[in-house]
């Protein structure tokens, strides 16, 4: 299946998205943080980032711009708890397939994943 990368700073929600998108046969690496995002995509190839808007270091919203930029081709999705985050990456809609509100469910993430991986494909 997809080589997804997870970034987001709440451990519990890594180990929740890490499980479900593995179960789904997905190979899912998980990061805390947008920098570590950023190096986790120099050292392999990935076919969809996921990623927080509110983070540590560097956010969602700077990740998506670097992302978008150096990957091209990378689908991204972003999540957020926070209205004004979303509508800051909602700005953002040329460069991110969806922004999800959080909390969201196992089955509603999983399938914006797939769409987002049958768009990209």
């Amino acid at each position: 299946m997809a080589r997804i990368l997870v970034a987001d700073d709440e451990e519990s929600l890594r180990h929740f998205l890490s499980r479900a998108l593995s179960a789904r046969g997905h190979e899912v690496i998980t990061v805390g943080a947008g920098t570590e995002a950023l190096d986790a995509l120099r050292q392999a190839r990935f076919d969809l980032l996921l990623s927080d808007v509110v983070m540590p270091e560097l956010d969602g919203i700077a990740l998506a711009l670097r992302v978008s930029r150096d990957y091209p081709a990378l689908p991204i999705i972003m999540m957020t708890g926070f209205m004004s985050a979303k509508a800051r990456a909602e700005d953002l809609s040329n460069l991110v397939q969806r922004v999800v509100s959080k909390p969201f469910s196992l089955d509603e993430i999983c399938r914006y994943v797939d769409e987002a991986l049958a768009k990209a494909a």
